[in-house]
């Protein structure tokens, strides 16, 4: 399901009522489940409950408007040593856990880190071209040209992750920070330089066409975040573009980027939106029909901006000693768990990104999420989701959904996902090749082969918890693939039909009486091998509470033996159930449950 149709302007009245309902539901057990344990997630679709606010925007959490011309102040040179201190505190390194500051004067930023790490591009002009042997081209954002109106505000992110007290956001000097119009002390704005694989074309330097890096914040819980801002003017990078980007896909990027985080999937976030009333050209839907669209510029935050094409591009332009110094920086500040004087560090590097990479995609399918344009340039190398272009969510369930429509063969439909996963981290291990030995090479390769084994694992876990299940089954995988094949010939609502399982009475679905409450769940029941799935699912339920039962009474054994290895004897018939299920004609063997490899719940 799309939060938004590509060409409304409409948005949330509230992105923390949005927030509220996601954390909200998510800690609520389900009372009326049939295992006890499900939780109410995958909410996307309440979202649209905000959508009446039409054309007027405010603040979010305020419904106000706040109005500023947005002009242009002069670049501080000098990096502010003070910056990892509070009151002049410089044992500290980060500022109080309790503390936020309700004025930004003293709050800095710093790309000296960046600075220092790699060697920036020596032409300071700002035209587009190709650039070579940096990482890093130093380019001011272009303030709009008209006020600006700040739109959306996250609290969360301006209270937790910048140790700003929210009321901060009223005010003129904030105004001028997020949408590009004032440089903070301390830091120097940055468009970093990568290539990547567009559709499975390699597309040479891409880079950062319309995105700033104002600098890196280390606040009081000691995290650095790295601030970015998007539409915010031409860079050498722009290639054919503009350098802006409109409301409608901003507002979509900074809904979802929020949206994805209080579902638990890794994704850079959002703390600020602002609008102006620069004409922004924009032909929509590719039809030759070019309309003046609304301008907008979004704060983005991220641990890191670095993706797969920023090893690409130097791999591919023979900068072997800059990508050794960029993966070695990678290591460093984001794989803390790596010994970076290890020979293999590098190998161990891949493992991790292959391993986090199958993780991510395995938590987008299971809320049904389509990014849309996984191209190599938009994979993040920490496996957090980046970059939200023509994204969706399905409503009823389809493998073959595809949001992007500029995507005409449907290479990032949904379903393709975790083989592009692999096809994108393929061509990471490739850029790697030149730093790694011709047996640590082969090795690589051997940890590829191992992706599809880790997305399926970490799938099946994912959709296990969505059905209430737990505990090793071998009938698990087929059981939940025999679920998505009904949903996929019903076309049932594949949020809905996860959340009305968790609701539904046991009773009700053992005599396959469904009310129209559950119409999701209707839907399923119209076809044919439905009793039969229904059947499975019951008998999987049985399966987990017997063995849980059998658990506490060997744990109870055990207490009143003092610890004497004695296990209880199992009823005739209990240890092992083997069901034979029909389908497509044939008998198919379920398989064995051993209580033994199930672990307590």
């Amino acid at each position: 399901m799309e939060l938004f149709h590509p060409a409304t302007t409409s948005c949330l009245d509230t992105v923390h009522g949005v927030c509220w309902i996601f954390a909200k539901m998510r800690r609520m057990a389900v009372q009326r489940t049939l295992t006890g344990t499900i939780l109410k997630r995958d909410i996307m679709r309440m979202m649209l409950v905000w959508l009446i606010w039409e054309s007027n925007f405010g603040i979010f959490s305020r419904g106000e408007i706040t109005n500023y011309k947005a002009a242009a102040e002069p670049e501080c040179n000098s990096i502010d040593t003070n910056f990892y201190s509070i009151n002049g505190d410089d044992t500290l390194g980060y500022s109080k856990v309790n503390y936020k500051r309700s004025s930004m004067d003293g709050w800095n930023l710093t790309s000296q880190k960046l600075m220092d790490s790699f060697p920036l591009d020596p032409i300071e002009q700002n035209y587009v071209r190709q650039v070579r042997d940096c990482i890093f081209s130093a380019i001011r954002p272009t303030p709009f040209k008209s006020a600006v109106t700040l739109a959306a505000v996250s609290k969360e992110v301006v209270e937790d992750l910048f140790d700003l007290d929210v009321s901060i956001t009223k005010t003129k000097e904030f105004i001028q920070f997020v949408s590009g119009a004032k440089v903070l002390p301390g830091s120097i704005s940055l468009a970093h330089r990568y290539g990547g694989h567009q559709f499975g074309v390699w597309s040479g330097q891409l880079g950062d066409g319309r995105a700033h890096l104002l600098g890196a914040y280390v606040n009081r819980h000691g995290t650095r975040w790295e601030l970015q801002l998007k539409g915010s003017g031409k860079t050498p990078y722009s290639r054919d573009g503009d350098g802006r980007a409109v409301l409608r896909s901003s507002l979509r990027e900074f809904l979802c980027s929020e949206a994805l985080n209080y579902l638990e999937i890794p994704t850079s976030r959002a703390a600020s939106l602002v609008i102006s009333n620069d004409d922004v050209k924009r032909d929509n839907f590719y039809n030759g029909n070019v309309k003046n669209e609304k301008g907008a510029i979004v704060l983005r935050v991220a641990k890191s901006w670095f993706r797969f094409g920023s090893l690409e591009i130097l791999a591919y332009s023979g900068e072997i000693e800059l990508l050794r110094k960029l993966v070695d920086f990678v290591i460093e500040h984001h794989f803390p768990l790596i010994n970076a004087t290890c020979s293999n560090k590098y190998l161990e590097f891949f493992s991790q990104v292959v391993t986090d990479t199958s993780y991510l995609i395995a938590r987008w399918m299971s809320v049904g999420f389509a990014h849309g344009v996984c191209n190599t340039d938009n994979f993040s190398i920490i496996s957090i989701t980046i970059d939200y272009g023509p994204f969706g969510f399905m409503d009823y369930y389809d493998p073959n959904f595809v949001p992007n429509t500029s995507d005409d063969e449907g290479r990032y439909k949904i379903g393709n996902q975790a083989n592009v996963g692999r096809y994108n981290l393929d061509k990471l291990k490739k850029a790697l090749n030149s730093l790694l030995e011709h047996k640590q090479q082969l090795l690589a390769e051997q940890i590829l082969k191992g992706y599809p084994g880790l997305y399926q694992a970490k799938f099946v876990e994912l959709f296990k918890a969505k059905l209430g299940l737990s505990g090793l089954d071998d009938s698990d995988d087929y059981l939940i693939a025999f679920l998505l094949k009904l949903m996929e010939d019903t076309r049932a609502d594949f949020t809905m039909t996860f959340r009305q399982l968790s609701e539904i009475y046991k009773q009700d679905l053992e005599v396959k009486s469904i009310s129209k409450e559950y119409w999701a769940l209707q839907d399923l029941a119209k076809h044919k091998k439905f009793s039969h799935w229904i059947n499975l699912y019951l008998l999987r339920l049985k399966r987990f509470i017997f063995c849980k039962r059998y658990y506490a009474i060997r744990s109870q054994s055990r207490q009143k033996q003092k610890k004497q290895d004695i296990l209880p004897v199992l009823p005739h018939g209990l240890k092992t159930f083997v069901s034979a299920v029909p389908l497509d004609g044939e008998s198919r063997l379920m398989g064995k449950v051993d209580c033994n490899r199930i672990k307590k719940s």
